[in-house]
């Protein structure tokens, strides 16, 4: 079940850190609960649009799972919540992206870290022959 999960909280976390950090338009000490509320509805609903699209498409591709965050993520911040800076769809544009960049770094760190533990494994069980 957790491996199942996972994409969706993956995809929660980063739409969610794009919305939360791009509210409060970088400055940390400006997030309030409401700011986190606001940003965790929009991760809620973007990870589980996203998720039901990557899966429907099967893809592995890292690149196209971080678009289709980031656009998913856009369109939802667009109609949760009204823009704090710019035009009506700017801070939405701003978020979809962070999302995606956000996705595509954490899902490039994630593979190279497994992909080393996974080396680590099979050295060790070669150096026990």
């Amino acid at each position: 079940m957790n491996k199942k999960a996972a994409p969706f909280i993956e995809y929660f976390s980063e739409s969610t850190v794009a919305c939360l950090v791009t509210m409060a338009q970088g400055n940390l000490l400006a997030m309030t609960v409401s700011h986190l509320v606001i940003a965790s509805q929009t991760g809620v609903i973007a990870a589980a649009i996203a998720t039901v699209g990557i899966l429907l498409t099967n893809t592995r591709k890292r690149w196209l799972i971080s678009a289709v965050l980031g656009v998913t993520t856009a369109i939802v911040d667009f109609y949760v919540h009204p823009g704090m800076f710019g035009s009506a769809a700017t801070e939405a544009i701003v978020t979809g992206l962070a999302a995606g960049v956000l996705s595509y770094l954490a899902g490039t760190a994630l593979r190279y870290f497994k992909a080393r533990q996974e080396y680590r494994v099979i050295g060790a069980e070669i150096a026990d022959d």
